[in-house]
């Protein structure tokens, strides 16, 4: 199966998940980041607001011993914001919460670790996503290519290998509902 099929195919598994599976499911992954070093010893983390069923990850948003950062899309680049109040988001261009963008700016050398949305995941490391290559692109620019980085995931879409392109990026680490694992 090609990248394309095989992102349809998982996207519509993950629409069909009744809500209270997918908030289960969320809650789980969260119990699982708690449950990392790499997550707890981290000062600022960059995260996203969830789109489309991924796995939700906002209970974690209000501990304010973490800086958070989320991907605001400007042409073909993440930029990252800080943000402290619910209030200073809005609906970016491809219909996804992000921040406004007169929140402060997140330097990338104070960046601890990032938490990237993916559609599938494999037991490498490597992530499907939706096909614009924003964290690809991210990913492998030298300010951002050493950062810890842990794919979220449904175990559903943990799969043994996925097709891969000489620009996929190794993700560092993946948790799923079942668990965390760093590769």
């Amino acid at each position: 199966m090609n990248k394309v099929e095989l992102r349809q195919n998982l996207l519509q598994q993950r629409k069909s998940m009744a809500e209270l599976e997918w908030r289960q499911k969320s809650d789980r992954i969260t119990e699982n980041l708690l449950s990392s070093s790499l997550f707890t010893q981290s000062k600022t983390i960059l995260a996203y607001f969830s789109f489309r069923q991924e796995p939700d990850l906002s209970t974690l948003f209000a501990n304010t011993s973490y800086s958070w950062g989320f991907p605001r899309c400007v042409g073909k680049f993440l930029h990252w914001h800080q943000v402290t109040q619910y209030d200073s988001v809005t609906t970016g261009a491809y219909g996804i919460t992000e921040p406004h963008p007169d929140n402060p700016s997140i330097n990338p050398e104070e960046v601890d670790l990032i938490l990237v949305p993916t559609v599938a995941c494999d037991y490498q490391g490597y992530r499907l996503g939706y096909g614009g290559g924003y964290y690809d692109r991210l990913l492998s620019s030298p300010i951002w290519k050493d950062k810890p980085t842990i794919g979220i995931v449904f175990d559903f879409a943990y799969l043994p290998q996925l097709p891969i392109e000489p620009w996929d990026m190794r993700l560092t680490g993946i948790c799923t509902e079942m668990e965390i694992r760093i590769i």
